[in-house]
């Protein structure tokens, strides 16, 4: 699903899907004569955790909720660097293969610091807020979900 807003200029785009993404088509959408900077941010999957080998990573999401949760992501954003021109963060859902990406965030504003830190923002807030989870699976000894030590649930029952 693609959710796309344009106030005055200012360009969003959410992206959830199933398909391989594309850092390069993702930086594009956020690309503007006025802007100095674009930043990305590609989350990919690694070959391995704690010593054990990783085969690939499973990503499940509840989409309607992950979409509202962006979206609250990208308006902080916005009241937090007004600079900010153009936004795009597309997350990949089902199986995802060693080196390929499962996040990729964009985002362009005229001066590098802005969009930095607006990028750095989104992908902490991400992992902390928008409910889509991982699963690692292994090449011995089956898989296990993983918990970001960022959620903020995982930080209430612990207490």
């Amino acid at each position: 699903m693609l959710w796309m807003k344009n106030l005055r200029s200012l360009k969003t785009f959410i992206r959830i899907c199933t398909e391989k993404l594309s850092a390069e088509e993702v930086s594009q959408l956020v690309v503007s004569p006025s802007c100095g900077a674009v930043s990305i941010f590609v989350g990919t999957t690694r070959n391995n955790f704690e010593g054990r080998k990783v085969v690939h990573l499973e990503y499940e999401a509840y989409v309607p909720m992950a979409e509202t949760e962006i979206k609250k992501i990208l308006t902080g954003i916005r009241q937090k660097w007004p600079s900010v021109l153009h936004m795009a963060v597309y997350h990949r859902l089902g199986l995802v293969p060693i080196t390929e990406a499962s996040v990729v965030i964009a985002i362009s504003s005229p001066h590098r610091d802005d969009s930095l830190d607006a990028v750095k923002f989104c992908i902490n807030t991400l992992k902390s807020t928008v409910p889509i989870w991982k699963k690692e699976v292994y090449a011995e000894e089956g898989s296990s979900w993983k918990e970001n030590k960022e959620c903020f649930w995982t930080k209430q029952e612990d207490k």
